[in-house]
């Protein structure tokens, strides 16, 4: 694998949380550690997605940030 080694700090209980996990799941600390930022990355870019969908689907329906909180609310009271 290409790749690039970095150091990192990390408080010393994440550390050894991290250390168990990836010996409980027979992987090196590394492949813990790029699985964890991909899964990271991923997320993010799901979140990120979904944030700019909204977003999208707001102007469409020209429904304002403040007004929100009371759309859900009234969403909730009909159900």
């Amino acid at each position: 694998m290409n790749g690039q080694v970095i150091n990192i700090s990390l408080p010393t209980k994440l550390l050894k949380l991290a250390d168990e996990v990836a010996k409980t799941e027979l992987r090196s600390r590394s492949e813990l550690f790029r699985e964890a930022i991909r899964s990271y990355l991923l997320e993010r870019f799901r979140m990120q997605s979904l944030y700019y969908y909204a977003q999208n689907q707001a102007k469409k329906m020209k429904i304002k940030e403040k007004d929100v909180e009371k759309i859900i609310a009234d969403y909730r009271r009909a159900r």
